[in-house]
């Protein structure tokens, strides 16, 4: 009979776990910063640790729990052709290999500048790679991710440039199903 109630009580402990540890999961804010090469990346990463993240700083023995912080890079595929004003050239294996070898340089670098500036608030972060059109990947990335929010800057694009280039905050701001924020540089 002993045996009965202890296990009964053990199995209603783990449910018990098991509903705290959901209930963290749902507590847990995940926020995607997209970071690039442009300076706007960079503040508004600034600006998501000290609007956002401001009790991490007050309590960093709990911000572990309450937030998690992904900085996203996006490496566009590169084009294994050219067209010279004549035939297509395609490029050598060996100039692909130079030029995915530059761009991984270039994402390492990126996204250790933006570590950095996690570290220096105290603010852990993962940080994430991945390869194809910025607009898409972003949008992906945010569902398989689940996020609460993704935070992209903002160029200043003009409105012509806009119009011909596009842009991947006002993609982003369409065609993400979470809330998205974004952060324009104070001039």
């Amino acid at each position: 009979m002993e045996t009965t109630s202890e296990t009964r009580i053990g199995g209603e402990e783990a449910a018990r776990e098991e509903q705290q540890q959901q209930q963290h999961e749902r507590q847990t804010m995940k926020v995607i910063v997209a970071i690039d090469e442009s300076e706007g990346s960079f503040y508004a990463l600034r600006w998501a640790i000290d609007n956002i993240f401001t009790y991490a700083v007050a309590a960093p023995d709990q911000s572990l729990e309450l937030s998690k912080i992904y900085l996203l890079h996006v490496q566009q595929p590169f084009q294994h052709y050219i067209f010279p004003s004549g035939p297509a050239v395609y490029a050598t294996s060996a100039v692909l290999d130079s030029v995915k070898k530059a761009q991984e340089q270039n994402s390492a670098t990126l996204l250790a500048r933006a570590l950095q500036i996690c570290k220096e608030r105290m603010i852990k972060a993962e940080t994430i790679i991945l390869d194809g059109d910025p607009k898409d990947v972003i949008c992906q990335a945010a569902e398989q991710i689940h996020a609460d929010y993704v935070i992209v800057g903002s160029r200043g694009l003009g409105k012509i440039k806009r119009a011909f280039l596009g842009s991947v905050s006002d993609y982003c701001a369409h065609h993400v199903k979470c809330p998205v924020l974004i952060v324009k540089p104070t001039k």
